[in-house]
């Protein structure tokens, strides 16, 4: 089984922003927070919602995955788009760090950041 993930709160999304959070952590948050399960026999999406475990009945690699993301970005509500700078003052990244991997990265946070404000229990 992996390794615990890090606790959904804004030091973790500060983690993925500032990269110090390996990407195989940050696609496993948010493979929980969508709901899929890793068991022994392969992944268990009876928590994912329909429309993602239709189309990914694995979870993706958001990384390296473009179409993935661009699902993700599409399922943030159109009141939190702008979560990481709203809520945490991000500024974004300069112009040389305009990456596919960084980009990524910030829109998988803001993801995480908006699923904390839709569910603040967690």
């Amino acid at each position: 089984m992996p390794d615990l993930l890090p606790p959904l709160n804004t030091d973790t999304i500060w983690a993925i922003l500032n990269e110090t959070l390996d990407d195989d952590t940050v696609n496993r948050l948010v493979w929980h927070y969508l709901g899929y399960r890793q068991t022994p026999s392969g992944w268990e999406t009876a928590q994912v919602e329909p429309a993602w475990a239709e189309k990914y009945p694995e979870p993706p690699n958001f990384i390296e995955s473009r179409p993935a993301t661009v699902q993700l970005t599409r399922s943030i509500p159109p009141e939190n788009k702008q979560l990481l700078k709203d809520q945490l003052g991000f500024k974004g990244y300069t112009v040389d760090q305009l990456i596919p991997r960084l980009t990524r990265r910030a829109t998988m946070a803001n993801w995480l950041l908006s699923y904390l404000k839709e569910h603040p229990s967690q």
